[in-house]
């Protein structure tokens, strides 16, 4: 049963139209970004409008539904952040103490804080990939991650989007509560929200489920992607869920729902100072990255699994959450499409990623060629054939650099010509010499020994 919300601020527009607008647009934004399905909730408190289209496999043909759950990818990691929260709010644990007196894993790096883990402050590189981490233990997994060698900075200074750390706060959970991290997410949020719990692992989930899909360019054939993902990097992104299900925790966030207290919700969208997360967003706190927008500060998170891409959004002063899910790598350029849509139809102006900031004109740093390491992953930037930087990461195709005065960086698109959203070298205040580079929100510190 769909439900409404009433057209803000165009008087004119009833809630049926704006009902029917947006699942037009949705419709087309799903044809013209070739995603088989999708899914968009739209929330202020008193009412709520649904709308879905397409179908969750294309293999099977099912069609994608209200209560279909999609793989979130990395928007599993609030809900982790959150089962933290609740802990410390009952006193099991403090935010501020160090991770390694509940994780022995850990004792290598006794400066870092639970709220570093949820913040992607602790200087944690951000893991090995998945296949890696199928053959191993969540333990032997951070104890060769969390050491001294591989940090990437002082913990609590910088910013660095890191797996490992939500690896490690899943671990926190399980520790603490004696219950498997799908059974404490279960019992402490999903069921209490009214969620069926899906997984990855599940075998025989409990609801429909929808695959994720990679598009062939060429052909436009969809062809359904596995997920992947370790059992131990479940706290990082194992959760399926639905739009719908996403406007309920986002109502949860804003504190809308006897779920999370009131101090629990609002610790989770208080900014970390060092938390400079780049093209990721425009901040970071213990769970939720910050975006602004016209002097307003809204919250949230993105997540993308094999082939799918789902993003949240939660504005706390007006009381409005946004949720968006779809099943294939073209959702996230249609997600931030519909959030132009909102804007006109709507008035709301949901942003779909961190700031653009005028910058000035690119400028030459010759000095931030070199080799950059995160964990097992290499950055290299070097001198293109115009004699421009370009990165490429573990032997990659070199991808242009664009770089200005504030050490910051925008990738050129070889396909398009167009600039995207990089991330930003760091200098070494000692030293005057660039000793870190962050690209994507993950942070890699020089080597140049490679």
């Amino acid at each position: 049963m769909p439900y409404i919300i009433p057209a803000a601020p165009a008087a004119s527009r009833t809630p049926s139209l704006l009902r029917r607008e947006l699942q037009d647009r949705l419709d087309a934004l799903a044809r013209t970004h070739r995603v088989p399905g999708a899914q968009l909730a739209l929330a202020t408190g008193t009412e709520l409008i649904a709308v879905h289209t397409g179908t969750a496999d294309v293999t099977t043909g099912s069609p994608l539904t209200p209560d279909t759950a999609v793989p979130l990818g990395s928007l599993t990691k609030p809900w982790t952040a959150a089962l933290v929260l609740l802990l410390a709010d009952d006193g099991d644990l403090d935010l501020d103490e160090p991770a390694a007196g509940h994780l022995p894993e850990l004792s290598g790096l006794p400066e870092v804080t639970i709220r570093h883990l949820l913040s992607h402050t602790a200087g944690l590189p951000t893991g090995p990939d998945s296949d890696t981490a199928a053959t191993t233990t969540a333990a032997r997994y951070l104890a060769a991650v969390c050491t001294r060698r591989d940090l990437l900075f002082t913990p609590g200074t910088d910013f660095s989007y890191s797996n490992a750390g939500y690896v490690a706060a899943g671990r926190l959970v399980e520790t603490v509560t004696g219950m498997p991290w799908p059974e404490a997410v279960r019992a402490l949020l999903l069921e209490p929200l009214g969620v069926v719990p899906a997984c990855v692992a599940d075998t025989a989930p409990a609801r429909p489920v929808a695959a994720g899909h990679a598009v062939n360019t060429a052909t436009g054939q969809a062809r359904p992607a596995r997920q992947n993902l370790a059992p131990l990097e479940a706290p990082a992104g194992a959760l399926l869920a639905s739009a719908l299900d996403l406007a309920a925790f986002g109502n949860a966030l804003i504190g809308r729902s006897d779920l999370l207290p009131p101090a629990v919700a609002k610790e989770m969208r208080r900014p970390e100072p060092a938390a400079r997360s780049g093209a990721l967003a425009d901040g970071w706190g213990p769970g939720l990255a910050l975006y602004e927008r016209d002097e307003r500060a809204w919250y949230g998170h993105d997540g993308n699994a094999q082939g799918t891409s789902c993003h949240l959004r939660v504005d706390p002063e007006s009381g409005t959450v946004v949720a968006f899910t779809g099943n294939a790598g073209g959702a996230t350029a249609l997600w931030r499409d519909l959030a132009g849509e909102l804007a006109l139809l709507t008035g709301l102006r949901v942003p779909a990623g961190a700031r653009d900031l005028d910058r000035g004109r690119p400028v030459d740093l010759p000095d931030c060629v070199g080799t950059y390491r995160n964990g097992g992953t290499t950055y290299r930037v070097a001198p293109g054939p115009d004699g421009s930087p370009a990165l490429s990461v573990d032997g990659d195709v070199p991808i242009r650099l664009v770089c200005y005065a504030d050490l910051s960086c925008d990738l050129l698109d070889p396909a398009t010509g167009r600039v995207e959203p990089g991330g930003r070298f760091h200098r070494d205040p000692a030293t005057g010499t660039v000793d870190r580079v962050q690209i994507s929100g993950r942070t890699a510190r020089r080597t140049d020994d490679g």
